[in-house]
């Protein structure tokens, strides 16, 4: 990689210095990540884009830079599978439903415990919301599993062409369609604005699935 950090960078005027110096730290620790990979313009795209898709809805402002890294670099990721230069060789499952905020966070929630390193699993929504549903993040936690630290995010092209299987949740016509992936549509309810105990059922319900769709793709489930 021949592009220097310090010398190319997106200047934005709507940015606060602190800011300014987090995506500047952010940009840096994804250049090591990606080193031999991609260019520091490449990272900086997706990382100033990914900045942009949390910036209009975000609740605190200071944790944007610290989400969009943790984006860009999912994206980045999914980027290098597409194009071939990077491929661990792990099925790699994409849940969606309408927010990203309940039902296929438990989805990803159970994945990744369920099958540990073996297999990759990520989340997006139509319409992302601002936050993970607290109810669901309650629910998850009486099985111990957190995830509270997830926040809503859309979907990318690269993304979803990175994906082999594509599990979607009530997004409808928004999903995305590409060809080559395995799609199927869970049926369930949306957890919005329930509660703890009518979101019990759907938990349960999102694991079975999960435990089915672990057992087709050659996965043991790990407990």
């Amino acid at each position: 990689m021949t592009d220097n950090l310090s010398t190319t960078t997106h200047h934005r005027d709507d940015l606060t210095i602190d800011q300014r110096l987090a995506l500047k730290s952010a940009a840096a620790h994804l250049a090591t990540e990606f080193t031999d990979v991609f260019n520091t313009e490449t990272i900086e795209r997706f990382l100033h884009s990914s900045y942009d898709q949390f910036a209009g809805r975000a609740s605190v402002v200071n944790y944007l830079p610290l989400l969009a890294e943790r984006f860009a670099r999912q994206r980045l990721r999914a980027l290098a599978k597409v194009e071939g230069l990077s491929n661990d060789g792990k099925p790699t499952v994409l849940f969606l439903c309408t927010h990203n905020a309940g039902r296929s966070q438990m989805a990803m929630g159970f994945f990744e415990k369920l099958a540990g390193e073996r297999a990759v699993a990520w989340s997006g929504g139509s319409e992302p919301g601002t936050s993970v549903n607290e109810a669901a993040i309650e629910a998850m936690a009486e099985r111990g599993i957190d995830i509270s630290g997830e926040y809503p995010k859309p979907w990318t092209d690269e993304v979803v062409r990175a994906a082999d299987v594509v599990i979607t949740m009530g997004c409808g016509d928004a999903c995305p369609i590409f060809p080559g992936r395995r799609y199927e549509e869970w049926v369930l309810p949306d957890p919005a604005g329930l509660g703890v105990d009518a979101i019990r059922p759907i938990r349960d319900e999102i694991e079975r699935r999960v435990l089915t769709l672990l057992d087709e793709i050659d996965i043991a489930a790990q407990h």
